[in-house]
């Protein structure tokens, strides 16, 4: 089976070698590794070009060129790609082992279009938050719950049936996705019971009061969309999933 992981990248110098180092390390796998890079101005195309130079044998491909953000750029990785199934790996993020594209690919068999599994969130080389998608269940959604975004790979074909990300939701792009494939299209999902992503904290969704709000809106919007009842009152239990892994920052959930 072939992998083929996207990388969004843009003003990532600080981060992006590092990610692309855990990429372009994993072990047992068929990879195409591709990362867009929305026209960055500052270092972050030259660690690209470095790491390209680096590793001449591996499936590496770069864009860069302006984009509508981040969903369009990952849809972008999405269209280049030519793997049986597509992940994310974000650019300040890193594999937990060398070996996880191989466990994800194993995982899949012939009933399977979509695979998910824990993610944790380290901050100064300390776990502080696990996210584990081992409790997850379909009508969740309707509370604004879904599998850690970073662990999930669905087959590249689904993308041309049911669709790419939508680019009109600035937050809760990855949210809706998973609404509409897992939910409403009830494609066939497996849970991997391993970490696979190492993350720091913070990013946009967390980004203050306006940015929470705004999650949540989306996260009612896209299940409205897709059909299913939802306010934003019913966004709330979700946190309780969040001080569970800050309590047990570890795993043991």
């Amino acid at each position: 089976m072939k992998v083929s992981l996207v990388t969004a990248a843009r003003n990532a110098e600080r981060t992006i070698a590092a990610t692309i180092e855990s990429a372009l390390s994993q072990k047992g796998v068929d990879l195409e590794y591709i990362v867009i890079d929305g026209a960055s101005d500052d270092g972050t195309l030259d660690r690209v070009r470095e790491a390209r130079a680096a590793w001449p044998d591996r499936d590496f491909r770069f864009l860069s060129e302006r984009d509508d953000g981040f969903y369009d750029a990952i849809n972008k990785g999405i269209a280049m790609a030519t793997g049986d199934v597509v992940g994310i790996l974000n650019a300040d993020d890193v594999f937990e082992s060398d070996d996880t594209l191989a466990a994800i690919a194993a995982a899949f068999d012939g009933d399977t279009d979509a695979v998910y599994a824990d993610i944790r969130f380290v901050r100064g080389g300390r776990s502080v938050r696990y996210y584990s998608g081992r409790s997850w269940r379909p009508w969740m959604h309707a509370f604004g719950h879904m599998p850690p975004h970073p662990s999930v790979y669905i087959r590249r074909e689904l993308f041309a049936r049911l669709g790419p990300y939508r680019t009109d939701y600035r937050i809760s792009a990855d949210f809706e996705l998973m609404v509409r494939y897992f939910c409403r299209a009830r494609i066939r999902t497996k849970y991997l019971p391993r970490c696979v992503v190492r993350m720091a904290p913070g990013g946009i969704s967390t980004a203050g009061l306006g940015a929470t709000l705004r999650l949540n809106r989306e996260n009612v919007r896209a299940n409205r969309a897709n059909g299913y009842r939802s306010c934003l009152a019913m966004m709330l239990p979700k946190y309780l999933f969040k001080v569970a892994g800050v309590i047990w920052p570890k795993g043991r959930v």
